[in-house]
């Protein structure tokens, strides 16, 4: 029965999870298809040089909404209710202060973050753009992942699929108007991607009928429990903030060896990862918070369960994600090459084959990092986050660049992700044997 129980629970969540997480990357997916073709390879280039801001502040919503979400359900599990409020107080108030820090960023900040991301004269004027817009947005951004993560924790995993597919499809469409019929260019597309999270907040409003769900109590912060939230989370900005720092360090040695086409065929492989790793994300988030309040109540049995299930899952898709990528490369860069650029379809066709070797060992490393978030160990996560994120890959990607050149950077992904699959696995056979 318990296996059963455990089974649908997982099911029911990781499914609605993962077509949520899909439709959020649809975010940026979608600037990539319009922009492709409606503003050209410059703005594709634009683009991506652009998009790690987005990755820092969307990794800030998660950091967030993740370490305080994974707190609340751990509470809830225990039946402290008073506690697990004050959890959702706490994240407010620091997911407020550093929506604050953006707005300023770009306010005061955009034209030296723009020179720091590699942009030259030809893409300057958009890729500031971009960046400005992304930052003016960002307390959108970041309280929408945050209530996305209680909500779904709170035992609504429905509303928050549904609230951010209508975020990314109000995306796709709000993309459509501005650059076509309106011809806004760069400027339609990122307004559309920050319209996106307000409508999904919107959305999300709903689950505060429910008189037993979380609340906003005003009240003095608490900075130790800013702090457990913060280390819960960390893992989830390292991720993401070292993805917007690998796009960058990828963007300066591709640039120095290929170009700006060699920029913008990384930019369809980028965004394509993005998605990939979506998943991969969902899976993991999916999983979240059964494994929390199952720790929570002390059933292990019901922890060891739901991570078999998450893994069998992962690698299934990884088989799947793998072989639709080498069959179709060809194809799915043309969507994203308009131009009909020779050099750009050939760089983007041998860099997903190559690139995407890491799915299985990626998919392994997001899973096994959430797991331990899950059951509050915010080391291990933190170590796994670090040495795939930044530690490991930007050396290996320099090493590999400088003896492969454009082939050993698509290399890099997948020894990094290999070498800290292996690592995951070990930390985990040491947790495992504390949980029991």
């Amino acid at each position: 029965m318990e296996q059963t129980n455990c089974l649908k629970d997982f099911i029911r969540y990781t499914s609605l999870n993962v077509l949520g997480m899909i439709g959020l990357s649809f975010y940026i997916l979608a600037d990539t298809f319009f922009v492709s073709n409606g503003v050209g390879a410059n703005g594709l280039t634009a683009l991506n040089l652009a998009v790690p801001v987005y990755s820092f502040i969307h990794g800030s919503g998660l950091m967030f909404g993740i370490g305080g979400a994974s707190k609340y359900s751990v509470l809830r599990g225990q039946k402290a209710y008073q506690d697990s409020n004050r959890v959702f107080t706490n994240t407010v108030y620091a997911a407020g202060l550093l929506s604050v820090i953006f707005v300023l960023l770009g306010v005061f900040a955009s034209n030296k973050i723009t020179v720091l991301l590699g942009a030259d004269n030809e893409v300057f004027d958009m890729t500031k753009t971009y960046l400005s817009v992304l930052l003016y947005f960002a307390p959108a951004f970041i309280m929408n992942d945050v209530l996305i993560c209680f909500v779904r924790n709170d035992g609504n995993p429905k509303l928050s699929m549904s609230a951010m597919l209508a975020g990314s499809f109000s995306n796709i469409i709000l993309d459509y108007i501005f650059i076509y019929p309106f011809g806004m260019g760069i400027f339609g597309a990122v307004l559309a991607t920050g319209f996106a999270p307000i409508i999904s907040m919107l959305i999300l409003s709903v689950h505060f009928r429910n008189k037993n769900c979380f609340r906003f109590k005003l009240k003095r912060p608490d900075l130790k429990l800013i702090g457990t939230i913060f280390s819960l989370g960390i893992p989830s900005l390292i991720t993401e903030l070292a993805s917007g720092i690998v796009i960058i360090v990828f963007n300066i040695i591709i640039l120095a060896i290929q170009g700006n086409v060699g920029v913008a065929a990384y930019g369809v492989i980028a965004n394509i990862s993005f998605v990939v790793a979506s998943i991969y994300t969902g899976i993991a988030q999916g999983m979240q918070p059964i494994v929390s309040s199952a720790y929570g109540r002390g059933n292990i049995s019901s922890v060891k369960l739901t991570l078999k299930y998450a893994v069998v899952t992962m690698l299934a898709v990884s088989v799947l994600v793998y072989t639709c990528i080498f069959i179709f490369a060809g194809p799915i860069t043309g969507i994203f090459n308009s131009g009909n650029n020779g050099i750009l379809q050939s760089i983007a066709e041998q860099g997903l084959k190559i690139y995407f070797t890491a799915v299985p060992f990626m998919g392994l490393n997001i899973v096994i990092s959430m797991f331990f978030i899950a059951v509050e160990k915010a080391i291990p996560a933190q170590a796994i986050s670090l040495l795939r994120g930044i530690v490991l890959i930007i050396p290996i990607a320099l090493l590999m660049s400088f003896l492969a050149s454009l082939i050993g950077v698509w290399l890099t992904l997948p020894m990094t992700e290999g070498l800290v699959a292996i690592l995951g696995i070990v930390l985990y056979c040491r947790v495992k044997k504390r949980l029991l």
